[in-house]
């Protein structure tokens, strides 16, 4: 499919807006996109509207205007947002993001084209509120999704590239709360919290913790700071032998960044800090059971990856891969145990062992 140059009346654009709200994996894959329109269109000014906590993340990256928009606010949030933007006009607004509320943010957004996703992927009704869509990308990756929108208009097909900025004082904060040596970072509650069924046993990590130590590596916590995963940490803790670093619900976005760039390995379910890791080029042992990693695993570390999405498919739904739609989820409690210490562990003593020898 040819690039969607008709799109734009003048080449480059003057203006194009990226409307990507959350979460902060997605707004890892939109950086991407958006690194790959400001390789192609060195020129053109970009505004991307993003919610308030991706904003803490990606809000230093140079060239960009970024409009923060608060998803608690409401229909104020929302006539707030169309008064910022009076009398503007982009050339083209990028609906990244197919969901209702994103939506009815993007008619507060003036602009002379909405691209949005082929129909196939428009859910929540998108295709109502877009003018253009990209090409279809039958069982893509999430950032290849996002990229698709950079490739519409003429970006080349090329590796995606992210240099999210890392303040010095992150950093420091890294330099100075991290282990001497070399450590591994888990980050063990997923983003969905209030159904817990991403996450693995508290006493699963403790045992990667000790056979990490085993190994020369000492293993630093991460996490928010909600009462789950301040339980987690107590309990990882408690059932490991070697001492832990705990940081959960004691870093910012930037902090953990640093953290994160700093590690040998994260280990961590499907999450933000897998695509934040993955960004920074630190490898992710990712621990997949309740969804794909083909279509949600960090990006460059698939490989290393703990794959039980089609067990827990087979066993929980009766289906496999190929049976169900392209981003389909197990939502049951027992998913997660289907992946053993022994998964976990052989994945991070191969990827120590590509590491020495690189």
């Amino acid at each position: 499919m040819p690039p969607l140059l008709d799109l734009i009346e003048k080449d480059p654009p003057e203006s194009l807006c990226v409307l990507r709200l959350s979460a902060v994996g997605d707004a890892c894959h939109a950086l991407a996109a958006v690194r790959a329109l400001q390789g192609r269109f060195p020129t053109t000014r970009i505004s991307w509207i993003v919610g308030r906590l991706e904003h803490t993340l990606v809000g230093d990256v140079p060239g960009i205007e970024f409009i923060i928009y608060d998803k608690r606010g409401g229909i104020k949030a929302w006539r707030a947002l169309r008064a910022s933007l009076a009398g503007r006009r982009f050339d083209v607004l990028l609906h990244m993001q197919a969901a209702l509320r994103a939506s009815l943010v993007s008619l507060a957004v003036p602009a002379r084209r909405r691209l949005g996703f082929d129909r196939a992927r428009a859910r929540d009704f998108q295709w109502l509120f877009t003018d253009a869509v990209i090409a279809a990308q039958p069982r893509a990756h999430a950032l290849e999704a996002q990229l698709g929108f950079a490739h519409a208009l003429g970006a080349p097909d090329a590796p995606p590239r992210w240099d999210l900025p890392i303040p010095d004082a992150a950093r420091a904060f890294a330099h100075a709360q991290a282990p001497a040596g070399p450590y591994l970072v888990i980050s063990p509650c997923s983003s969905q919290r209030a159904r817990n069924f991403r996450n693995w046993r508290a006493e699963r990590y403790a045992a990667v913790v000790d056979h990490a130590a085993a190994r020369g590596l000492a293993t630093v916590l991460t996490g928010g700071p909600t009462a789950l995963e301040r339980d987690y940490a107590q309990a990882i803790a408690a059932a490991a032998r070697a001492p832990v670093v705990d940081l959960i619900g004691r870093t910012d976005l930037k902090q953990l960044l640093a953290l994160l760039d700093g590690a040998r390995a994260v280990v961590c379910p499907d999450s933000g800090p897998a695509h934040m890791a993955d960004a920074v080029g630190t490898p992710v042992i990712g621990l997949y059971a309740t969804s794909n990693p083909d279509r949600t695993g960090p990006y460059r570390s698939r490989q290393w990856c703990v794959d039980r999405y089609p067990d827990a498919l087979r066993r929980f739904a009766g289906r496999a891969v190929d049976q169900v739609p392209w981003g389909a989820r197990v939502r049951h409690a027992d998913a997660m145990d289907l992946i053993g210490v022994a998964d976990v562990t052989a994945k991070l003593d191969a990827l120590l062992a590509t590491a020495s020898a690189r």
